[in-house]
Order: structure tokens, then sequence, then C-alpha cells
């Protein structure tokens, strides 16, 4: 199946059917604003590589109906969204429904031959599964600074032996496809702008608190990587300057007071202080404290608990206030696996970038957790493969 996109127009017909599809020729000519002739002829073109196709008739408008058309049915996507302790590998149709998604454990830190030796396995086995014989990209998004022009992730702070490895080179060539590769935060605004909390909306800032912390930035609907990829590392904002040491080597960044590792330090400390007996019953128990061990705390009235959700939501609510005074985004979704934390956590971000922000910034500002939960990573890798995929002038060639 040839994937090339000749033109502008060509680009704009298949996002469209990507997005909205199912769509008659009438359709696509309102929505795009083209002539009958003009929407006609370059069907006419991408019908002949496989890339549209038809879908039968559409409702009458008045006269004979119209056919309806589609992104071609032969057309695949994958997305490999590597985490700190795991990773999710998908496999998507033309229009980026999930035809079969797994999740397996990993340790980023192992080093990127075995982790991608784990991912390609893994994608090697759901094209199997869902009779995908070729693919037409792969997107694919790390857990740390990405150089997006060259594929590349540069000085991972967690991520040792993975600096200017050939990521985007080494699945292209696996797969004889296109393949991109971003920042993991970058991914999960991208899947929250395709189908979840942000869906359709054009500015808006997603922030990740996981084993890291990240801001994937959107603007006019598309992701701000800034001049060399490092845009919305905020988890390297210091919020005190004698504060922990981070991962970076600084200290007092944000990601060094609140964030997976953080959090499982501190209420680690407080177990083994004997401050919280459920924290500490539960540390006899399982040998390791993990967000889900405080959320459940929290959620029996631990007051220990309750105090690192809430004083956690306040650093990263004085951060975000920053940064929404700076921005003025329209919305702010929380991602990443500390939303698991919940209602708590929401409620004292919230609070606090209503507090610290410009009122003129927030009054019609919602602050949400995603709706995608893990999937948000897989959904905008597949997301931004396509974007390119469906360009005239693509990065990944």
């Amino acid at each position: 199946m040839g994937t090339r996109v000749r033109n502008r127009d060509q680009a704009e017909l298949l996002r469209l059917l990507r997005d909205r599809g199912p769509l008659s020729r009438a359709e696509l000519t309102d929505g795009l604003a083209l002539s009958k002739s003009k929407v006609a002829v370059e069907l006419e073109r991408l019908s002949g590589t496989g890339l549209v196709e038809d879908a039968g008739r559409a409702a009458s408008r008045g006269g004979r109906p119209s056919s309806l058309v589609r992104v071609g049915g032969d057309l695949r996507f994958a997305g490999i969204d590597i985490g700190a302790t795991s990773v999710d590998v998908a496999v998507t149709d033309g229009a980026l429904r999930v035809l079969r998604k797994v999740q397996h454990g990993i340790d980023v830190r192992s080093g990127p031959e075995e982790v991608l030796g784990t991912a390609t396995a893994l994608l090697r086995e759901l094209c199997r599964t869902t009779g995908t014989t070729a693919l037409a990209g792969i997107g694919a998004g790390v857990p740390g600074p990405v150089s997006f022009a060259d594929g590349v992730a540069v000085v991972p702070p967690i991520m040792p032996g993975w600096d200017e490895y050939p990521v985007r080179e080494r699945l292209s060539a696996e797969f004889d496809c296109p393949a991109l590769l971003d920042n993991d935060v970058n991914l999960m605004a991208a899947g929250e702008f395709h189908a979840g909390a942000a869906r359709g909306l054009g500015t808006f800032l997603f922030v990740k608190l996981g084993t890291g912390v990240g801001a994937g930035i959107v603007v006019d609907g598309r992701v701000h990587r800034g001049v060399d990829g490092s845009a919305g590392d905020i988890g390297h904002i210091q919020v005190h300057d004698q504060g922990p040491v981070c991962a970076c080597g600084n200290v007092g960044c944000l990601e060094a007071f609140f964030s997976g590792v953080a959090l499982r330090r501190d209420a680690t400390t407080a177990a083994e202080a004997g401050r919280s007996p459920f924290l500490a019953e539960r540390l006899t128990t399982t040998g390791v404290l993990t967000g889900r061990d405080v959320a459940d705390a929290a959620a029996a009235g631990d007051p220990v608990a309750t105090g690192l959700i809430r004083e956690g939501g306040r650093h990263v609510g004085e951060v975000v206030a920053k940064l929404v005074s700076f921005f003025n985004p329209a919305r702010i979704v929380i991602g990443g696996g500390l939303a698991n934390l919940g209602d708590l956590l929401l409620a004292e971000v919230r609070s606090t970038v209503y507090r610290r922000s410009l009122p003129l910034a927030t009054r019609n500002l919602p602050v949400v957790l995603t709706g995608l939960g893990d999937a948000a990573g897989v959904l905008g890798a597949v997301r931004m493969i396509s974007d390119d995929v469906f360009s005239p002038n693509p990065v990944a060639g």
C-alpha cells in the first residue's frame, strides 16, 4: 500500500476522514471548503493508493444519494508507549480505533536493547493476531527528553544507556515503515486531544504525574515541543533551594518533592517511623509501598497519607499556576500514575492554581483528571504518526 500524500488537500481529506468518517463527498466538500471537482480528483488519487475506500451509500440530501468514503480498511498504525516500569503497545486501524492493546512490565533502566526487544516482540505478536501484514507507521514515546527531529533520547535522567540510541531508526528498519519518537508526556497530551478530556480543544496543558513529572503543551491543536524538544519539562523546575536532590542532579526540583519515586520515599519514611499504622502494616505485608497504598490509606482516613497527597498537590499547583499565568490555557488535564490519587489530589492542585494564578487566566479554566488512563500514551503515539503519514511533508520521511 502506498502511503505517500501528494498535497495539502489530500492531507486534510485523510485527517477529516480519520477523525469524523465515514463521510459523503458532499460532507467532505462542506467540511474542507473545497470544490466538488477537487474532492473527486483527490479521492480518486487516494483510492488508487489504498488510502481511502468506498463505504456504501450516504443518506440522500435530495436527488441521487452519494457514496460514503472512509480511510482504507487495510491501513494500520502502531503505538509504543515506554514508561519507567511498563510498556504499552497497540495496533489501530486507519481511523485510530484500537484493534488490540497489551501492557507488559519492564524496567527502563535495563537499557534500550532489552526494552525495545520486548516492545518489538509484543508488536509482532499484535500484528499476527490482528492480521496486520504491513504497518503504515509507528509512533513511540519514552520517559525522558527527546530530540524529535533526530528520533533519539538526549541525556534522559532515569534511562541509563538510552542517550542518543537510535530508537526511531531501529523501529523504522525492523518494521519497514515510517517511525517517530517523542517524549511520553507529549504523546499523552496528543492522546487527550484525540479522544480524552481535551478532545478537539485547541489550547490546553496536560500534566503527567508519575515516576517523573512533565507537561504536554498543546497550541492550536499541535503539540509544542520547543526548539530542541525540551518544552514542558516542568519536573525540573525548582520549588525550593533547600529541597531533596533530584535524579537530574539539581536540588529542590518539583519531581524530587512530588512524583511516584518521591511519594514512595516519603510514605516509606513515615511507615518506618511509625507515624502511619496503615502504611506500616501495608509495608510489612508487601515490602514496598506504592501510590495505590497511599491512596488507600487516605481513603481510610489516614492523616499522614492525606497530608502527603495534599502537600504534593500544593507543590504541583504552585508550578502549574505560574504556567497558567504565562500560557493561559483553556484547560488543564492531570494524568499519569499519580492521577489515581483522585479527587483529593485534584482538589489541592485546583485550589492552588485558582489561588495563585491571575483571575483573568482562571475564570474559565477547568482543571480535570484524564479519562483515558494508561491508554493516553499509545493513542497519542498513533495520532502523532498518522498526522505525519497524512502530511505532504512528513518528518519521518
